[in-house]
């Protein structure tokens, strides 16, 4: 596998987990067509609104390249709606919304309400060290339930906001949108498998 990581570039903060991935010390390229995930070792799935995301992911084939992408290796890390994606369960979705299905985990959708619409809250991650880290909810979702495997990483109001599963990342908050460049490194580090899941 290689040393470069891709952004799926469909909607979302794509240029911002582009450069929080360079500043994370690896290469990063937007990933617009499947054949784009040749050759990266890690792949970011942002931000934005999780059924128009699913329904273009399922439109252009990237739910079976992306499942592909994984089961040959290849890491995960989704962002809000990147992390409904992600998930084996939806709460709150369209009936039958396309999903990758590849952390075992039911994600309620819009979460916490609008009352923490663009809310920033620092956040205790203790693998992380024990400096908060700074985060931006946006309709966020939250993590209602998790299988076997998924290690919790956050709470936030007593509902889980991130977690890891295995080489997998998910986080229900915008790490992006800060200059706090952790959750990042710890990604890279964990494609590599450099931390222990």
């Amino acid at each position: 596998m290689a040393e470069r990581f891709g952004v799926l570039a469909l909607q979302g903060a794509v240029p911002e987990h582009l450069r929080a991935l360079a500043a994370a010390g690896v290469e990063a390229v937007p990933v617009k067509w499947p054949a784009d995930l040749e050759g990266l070792r890690g792949l970011v799935l942002p931000g934005g609104e999780s059924t128009t995301i699913g329904d273009l992911m399922q439109h252009y084939g990237f739910i079976e390249a992306i499942q592909r992408f994984v089961q040959e290796g290849g890491a995960c890390y989704g962002t809000c709606a990147g992390a409904i994606l992600l998930a084996t369960e939806i709460v709150g979705g369209k009936p039958n919304q396309p999903r990758l299905g590849i952390i075992p985990m039911t994600v309620q959708r819009n979460g916490f309400g609008r009352q923490v619409e663009s809310a920033e809250v620092p956040l205790a991650m203790p693998v992380l060290g024990p400096e908060p880290v700074h985060t931006v909810f946006i309709r966020a979702p939250y993590i209602a339930e998790v299988g076997p495997g998924v290690e919790v990483l956050a709470e936030h109001q007593g509902k889980i906001v991130a977690a890891r599963y295995g080489r997998h990342l998910v986080t229900a908050f915008h790490p992006e949108l800060t200059e706090d460049r952790r959750i990042h490194k710890l990604f890279v580090e964990m494609a590599f498998g450099a931390v222990s899941a």
